[in-house]
């Protein structure tokens, strides 16, 4: 990759990491059902005017869109407005990864190697070491286990995707495709919201709005959702896949380092500890190194779109 363009891989792995700073602040303004449904209906509107609609069955919306929107965006918020901290939640979101490869071994019978295997020990034992040190610190371990299931309904939306780009006549666009998938979370969003929040929320949420608020909710939409993906999909139409994915794995750091700076968080050393297997897991069981004598580069296998970030 050119000079400039690493440093555009650079910032956007940086801006899904610092992503968590604005839903957490995000959450003191909005309820997390609402605020969802706000993210995706800002992410999909006036956008989807503008933008043309991917060559694909509206199944794959639906089939994507419902456990990305609905299974990981919603539990991840419920899990940080309950107290998970954000830059520890932009490492457990990447056991996604894990559970990709999991549910892609059941759905779609993709055999995994013994790297892989070994990277989702090395993952998931970092993720028992983060449960206990929440249990012991007195934070809700309840916030925890809804950041993995987060984590596990990303795994879902990942393997649809994947058999989507599978069956698809042509290269599915990923920003095109984010902008339309957004317009299929909102409403069973805003209908659990009603539920669940009561008819209340929005009134209450207008009544307290924030220009941090605000702000934080118009950085996730479009900032991290519209600029990010559109410049990833640029990236990845450019270069092999393989060498900007590896971009990704700057996302958790960035995540830790901007929570520390803007939030005050502290992450002790057996949370570190935890989250520094979790990462060293997922590159385990995503690098893919070739021989020295083919003199290929590096390669990492491609996240699916999303990101949370």
């Amino acid at each position: 990759m050119r000079p400039r363009h690493v440093l555009l891989a650079t910032l956007i792995a940086a801006i899904w990491g610092f992503n968590f700073v604005p839903i957490k602040v995000a959450l003191e303004d909005f309820p997390p059902l609402l605020l969802a449904a706000l993210r995706f209906t800002a992410a999909a509107l006036p956008a989807v005017f503008f933008v043309r609609r991917p060559p694909v069955a509206v199944r794959w919306l639906w089939l994507v869109g419902i456990p990305l929107g609905v299974g990981q965006f919603a539990l991840l918020f419920i899990g940080m407005r309950l107290g998970m901290p954000a830059g520890l939640s932009s490492v457990v979101l990447q056991v996604q990864a894990i559970f990709t490869a999991l549910f892609a071994g059941v759905l779609l019978r993709e055999r995994l190697g013994a790297r892989q295997i070994a990277g989702m020990a090395v993952a998931f034992s970092g993720v028992a070491l983060l449960g206990v040190a929440q249990a012991e610190g007195g934070s809700p371990v309840g916030a925890f286990l809804l950041c993995i299931g987060g984590a596990a309904s990303w795994g879902l939306a990942n393997v649809a995707m994947r058999r989507m780009n599978q069956t698809a006549a042509e290269p599915v666009d990923a920003f095109g495709f984010m902008v339309w998938m957004s317009l299929v979370p909102p409403v069973p969003l805003f209908a659990l919201s009603l539920i669940f929040e009561g008819p209340g929320a929005v009134p209450d949420a207008a009544r307290h709005l924030s220009v941090a608020g605000v702000g934080s909710l118009a950085f996730i939409a479009y900032v991290s959702t519209l600029v990010g993906f559109g410049v990833w999909g640029w990236l990845m139409r450019r270069y092999e896949a393989g060498t900007v994915a590896m971009y990704s794995l700057l996302v958790p750091p960035f995540g830790l380092l901007s929570a520390a700076l803007v939030l005050g968080e502290h992450v002790d050393g057996t949370r570190l500890a935890g989250a520094a297997l979790i990462i060293c897991g997922v590159a385990a069981g995503s690098v893919r190194l070739r021989s020295r004598a083919s003199r290929a580069p590096i390669q990492v296998a491609p996240p699916e779109p999303v990101q949370t970030r």
